[in-house]
């Protein structure tokens, strides 16, 4: 793959809807060299639902981007470097997207292959209603929301202060290719980090709600958050080699 340019745009809604996870359980979902990184005891995993805007090789006047709505299923990890440094940031075994163009263009000129999926979003006044339905019928979520003040006290994080600060050093993402050996890596940078909290009503995912994946217990909805409007850039990083095959 040729070397990414440094591609700018905006953030105009994330949603991290997020999970708590059995450790031991994610853990032999994880490719070799990636372990699992926990909170109280929780490995946590979950789906970030983003809307692009203003999407272009950095440089270029913001007109000139396009926009899409995306979904990338996710586990944060950590993981050591050649160099022995702790890193931290996200495995993320599958992506989708409602653009043409970001699913010819993932894993050619984007790092990050993207599965063709259809997004229907309402976000009114603070209310999200979002359902995500892949193309080749292998993935489908829904998510009704809205935007609240309140943390929720059934979260095993004490606080927004405290989720904000897990999230936030997990820039780095290692997706999933067709090449069972290959993750693709890519950044994200953004100009400022900002998240509020989000109140689910209900949600429902066909990853993290599959028995086959997930046995009973093993995965259990833990709190949501919500950014806007955040100016960002995505930068490519080196692809990982790994010697046993991604399941």
């Amino acid at each position: 793959m040729p070397r990414l340019p440094v591609i700018a745009g905006l953030i105009r809604r994330r949603l991290l809807v997020n999970y708590r996870v059995d450790p031991e359980h994610i853990s032999r979902l994880l490719p070799e060299g990636f372990r699992p990184k926990q909170h109280e005891g929780h490995t946590i995993a979950g789906i970030c639902l983003i809307r692009l805007e203003e999407i272009r090789p950095q440089g270029l006047p913001a007109w000139a981007g396009i926009s899409s709505e995306n979904a990338a299923h996710r586990i944060a990890v950590q993981w050591d470097d050649p160099d022995g440094a702790d890193r931290e940031g996200v495995f993320i075994p599958r992506r989708d997207t409602g653009s043409v163009m970001n699913h010819l263009a993932g894993g050619r000129v984007f790092p990050g292959e993207h599965h063709l999926a259809d997004f229907r979003v309402t976000d009114e006044d603070g209310r999200i209603d979002m359902r995500v339905d892949a193309r080749n019928g292998q993935m489908r979520l829904r998510v009704l929301a809205r935007e609240t003040t309140d943390f929720p006290a059934s979260s095993c994080f004490a606080s927004l202060n405290q989720s904000s600060a897990f999230f936030e050093p997990g820039s780095v993402g290692f997706s999933v290719t067709k090449d069972c050996c290959k993750l693709d890596g890519i950044e994200l940078e953004t100009q400022r980090w900002e998240v509020r909290p989000l109140e689910v009503e209900s949600v429902e995912s066909s990853y993290f709600d599959d028995l086959s994946i997930f046995p009973a217990g093993s995965a259990v909805f833990d709190h949501a958050l919500i950014m806007r409007d955040i100016p960002h850039a995505w930068h490519g990083v080196p692809s990982r080699r790994v010697a046993t095959p991604v399941a």
